[in-house]
């Protein structure tokens, strides 16, 4: 038996391995790759050298009519409309010249608007995101087709006599297609441009808010259940449609939330908004949390509340001094599978979340999307390049999630350390 079980562990070692070589696979390669215009052609050096004042010139030169836009679209996070009714002081997010500070951008001639707009973005923009909106105004990259990374490394050859017969114009680039402009960018119909910068905000703002909802609610359910429940048929139906609803689809909670959350109250959660996300992804996972909390609840000793009783302690006093100090290790626990589980899950987001926002998420009642729902919709594109963008989203979110997992193991051994 015990080969069995040790051949069972490496099946699921490989798969798992085979699967994250997939994914890295498609996230980088070769490219066959052109420009609208050749960014040496741009300044006298690479436009990589070049610092953020320098970066913003070239956009002067080459595009100064877009510069308001530019301007509006990163440095200010307002309703676009009210921007050019607004000072540079009240509207920009970021560092202003003094100079510019109580100018109305309409009121400023125009030789002197874009100078002031050039100041603004070579203070305030790095030269990632720079180059970035060089290579969407000016260069405008396009991609022809791409190649995974092991036909990149293997089949090389074969690769160049494509690009030549068939993308003549074109030239080969080795492309990592995760990079700080993916992260950083917004998203665009276009692969060559998007990026998944509303996606990560997205999931961090539902995961921030489903905890805040989840955990409370399915502790105190927890510590009532265990705690303070007595053995009666109510009870019972309560502890098995717990158990039962744990293993509901997930489409199921969707549908639930699109109904009364977006639906019925649309009033206080604002529609298709992060609230009415957070709300249904917490009633997913708050069985989850419900389940682990009792068992962490169940496993602390007897001994330990009939100690505390015995000293006098209400049990209140029992619950809250000794009896959760205790469990909270197994708390933790099952809090991180709950959300380890929210985090990739795309379904119950259907009709909540959209696959595609140009706008940052700024509060709880925001339009939104998430790195899942993201990752599915370019996997349904008919432009393959959007397969690679789908497999750079997967690293991020599984590296979010292993980033997310270790704080909690790091949260939970500390509480472990404490009570030792």
């Amino acid at each position: 038996m015990q080969r069995i079980y040790f051949a069972t562990l490496v099946v699921s070692i490989v798969v798992l391995a085979l699967l994250l070589l997939n994914v890295v696979n498609q996230a980088f390669g070769l490219v066959a790759q052109r420009y609208a215009v050749d960014p040496d052609t741009l300044a006298e050096r690479p436009l990589a050298e070049l610092s953020s004042p320098q970066l913003a010139a070239v956009l002067l030169e080459n595009i100064p009519r877009r510069l308001l836009v530019i301007v509006r679209d990163n440095l200010y996070r307002g309703d676009p409309a009210a921007f050019t009714g607004l000072t540079l002081g009240e509207s920009i997010d970021g560092e202003v010249p003094e100079a510019y500070r109580e100018s109305l951008p309409t009121q400023l001639p125009e030789a002197e608007r874009n100078q002031a707009f050039t100041e603004l973005l070579g203070l305030n923009l790095d030269e990632d995101v720079l180059r970035a909106i060089i290579d969407a105004e000016i260069v405008k990259t396009e991609i022809d087709k791409g190649w995974p990374l092991h036909e990149s490394l293997f089949n090389r050859a074969a690769i160049e006599h494509e690009v030549s017969e068939n993308y003549p114009d074109s030239e080969l680039v080795f492309k990592s297609w995760l990079d700080t402009r993916f992260i950083t960018s917004q998203l665009s119909s276009r692969p060559v441009e998007t990026g998944i910068r509303q996606a990560i905000m997205g999931t961090a703002w539902l995961l921030f808010l489903t905890v805040l909802i989840s955990f409370p609610l399915g502790v105190g359910a927890a510590i009532y259940l265990e705690e303070y429940a007595t053995e009666n048929w109510f009870n019972r139906i309560i502890e098995t449609n717990i158990r039962n609803l744990a293993g509901v689809p997930s489409i199921i909670y969707g549908m639930l939330g699109l109904t009364i959350f977006v639906r019925t109250l649309e009033g206080v959660t604002s529609g298709r908004s992060i609230t009415s996300g957070a709300l249904t992804i917490s009633l997913l996972i708050l069985p989850v949390i419900i389940i682990n909390a009792r068992e962490a609840l169940r496993a602390v000793p007897s001994t330990i509340r009939e100690a505390s009783y015995g000293l006098g302690a209400t049990r209140w006093q029992t619950i809250s001094r000794q009896v959760f100090p205790s469990a909270l290790p197994g708390i933790l626990t099952g809090t991180i599978l709950g959300l380890s589980r929210a985090i990739g899950e795309t379904a119950p987001l259907f009709g909540i979340a959209t696959t595609f926002i140009n706008t940052d998420p700024t509060g709880p009642g925001s339009r939104f999307t998430v790195l899942p729902m993201q990752i599915y919709s370019w996997t349904g594109q008919p432009d393959e390049l959007f397969r690679f963008n789908a497999s750079a989203a997967i690293i991020v979110l599984m590296v979010l999630l292993l980033t997310m997992n270790s704080v909690a193991i790091y949260l939970r051994n500390r509480a472990v350390n404490q009570r030792v």
